[in-house]
C-alpha cells in the first residue's frame, strides 16, 4: 500500500509550503533582526530608527503609487502633511489616542486623495506630474497662511499623545516611540504584501505594465488607479500621522515639495516596484545622513550627493535590482 505524504512531512517541504502560502523570504528575518538590534545600540538610536521607521512606511506607500501602478508623483507629501496635521489638531482638540490617532490621519488623507486622485488621474505623464507638484504647492500654503488651525511658519505645538494602551506613555527618549512605530511598520509590510500579491495587486501591475491592453480586456483602468491612489494617500498620512504622535510637531516641511523630492530619492535609490526597496532606500539615505552630519556638519550634503551619484551610475535600477543581479550572477 502506497504510502502517502503530507506536505508537512519533512522540514524541507514545510518550509516551502509557508513560503509558498504566506510568501515568506529570507528578508523578513532581516528585517526583524534590525529592529531588534537598534535597542541595542543605545538609547539615542531610538530617535533614528523611529525617523527611519517612518520614513520606510512612506516610501512603502509612494512605491505602491510610483512602483505598481506607474503614477509617478511629486506631491505626495501633501498626503503625510494632511494626515499629520489632523493627528494633531485631533490631539490639541482632546484627543491624543495613538491608535485612532493614526486613523484620524490616515482617513482624512484617504479623503483628500479621493478628490485629488479624481482630477489628477484624468491627465498622464508631464501633465499628471505638473498637478502633483501643484498639490503639494497648494496644501503647503494652504497650511502656511491658515496659522489659526495649523501654527503656520511656527509649526503646531501642545501636541499631547497618550499612553498606548493607557500603559507605555510616550517618553524623552524615544523607547516606547521606537517599538510603536516598528508595530505599525509590521501592519503596513503585510498589509502590503497582502495587497500586491492579491488579484488587485495584479491588475495594477499589468495596467502599469500596458494600460492600453489592460483596458481592452475588459479592467476598469482609471476606478482601479483611483483606488491604489486613495490607499496610497492613506497609507502617507498614516506616516505623518505617526511622526506627528511620536515628535509632538508638525511643521510646514512635513507637507513640502522638499519632503516628496526626498522620499522619491529615497525610493529610487532602494528600488521601486520592490517592497524591499522601499525599506532599503530609507535606511541607507538616513543612517548615511547620519553618520555624515556628525563627521562632517558643513560639507554633509556634498558626500551624501557623491554617494547617491555614484549608486545611481553602477545600480541604475536600485540597490534591490543590484543585489539580484549580483545573486544571479552568483547563481550561474
Amino acid at each position: 500500500m502506497p504510502i502517502s505524504h503530507s506536505p508537512f512531512s519533512s522540514s524541507g517541504t514545510f518550509r516551502e509550503t509557508l513560503r509558498r502560502k504566506h510568501r515568506v523570504k529570507g528578508g523578513d528575518g532581516l528585517i526583524l533582526l534590525a529592529l531588534a538590534v537598534v535597542p541595542l545600540l543605545g538609547d539615542h538610536y531610538y530617535a533614528l530608527g523611529t525617523q527611519v521607521l517612518v520614513a520606510v512606511i512612506f516610501a512603502l506607500s509612494l512605491d505602491l503609487l510610483v512602483g505598481y501602478t506607474g503614477v509617478v508623483t511629486l506631491g505626495h507629501a501633501a498626503f503625510f502633511g494632511v494626515g499629520a496635521y489632523a493627528a494633531g489638531i485631533a490631539s490639541q482638540h482632546g484627543w491624543g489616542e495613538p491608535i485612532s490617532g493614526l486613523i484620524i490621519g490616515g482617513v482624512a488623507s484617504a479623503a483628500v486623495g479621493l478628490v485629488v486622485g479624481a482630477i489628477v488621474l484624468r491627465t498622464s505623464r508631464f501633465t499628471l506630474l505638473m498637478l502633483t507638484l501643484c498639490t503639494v504647492f497648494l496644501f503647503g500654503e494652504v497650511a502656511n497662511k491658515a496659522t489659526s488651525v495649523t501654527g503656520g511658519v511656527d509649526g503646531l505645538l501642545g501636541i499631547e499623545t497618550w499612553p498606548v494602551f493607557g500603559l507605555f506613555e510616550f517618553d524623552l527618549m524615544g523607547e516606547v516611540g521606537y517599538y510603536f512605530s516598528a508595530a505599525v511598520f509590521l501592519l503596513v509590510f503585510a498589509a502590503m504584501r497582502r495587497l500586491v500579491h492579491s488579484p488587485l495587486g495584479q491588475s495594477i501591475m499589468a495596467i502599469r505594465d500596458n494600460p492600453g491592453r489592460a483596458s481592452a480586456i475588459g479592467m476598469a483602468v482609471r476606478p482601479r488607479q483611483l483606488l491604489v491612489f486613495v490607499i496610497s494617500a492613506f497609507l502617507a498620512g498614516l506616516a505623518g500621522a505617526l511622526q506627528a504622535e511620536v515628535n509632538q510637531f508638525v511643521g510646514l516641511k512635513d507637507i513640502s515639495f522638499e519632503l516628496s523630492a526626498t522620499i522619491l530619492v529615497m525610493l529610487a535609490l532602494g528600488g521601486s516596484g520592490r517592497l524591499y526597496g522601499a525599506i532599503i532606500g530609507p535606511v541607507v539615505y538616513l543612517v548615511a545622513q547620519d553618520f555624515l552630519s556628525k563627521d562632517n556638519p558643513v560639507m554633509w550634503e556634498l558626500w551624501l550627493g557623491i554617494i547617491l551619484v555614484t549608486l545611481v551610475l553602477f545600480a541604475p535600477g536600485g540597490l534591490t535590482r543590484l543585489f539580484v543581479r549580483i545573486k544571479e550572477s552568483s547563481g550561474r
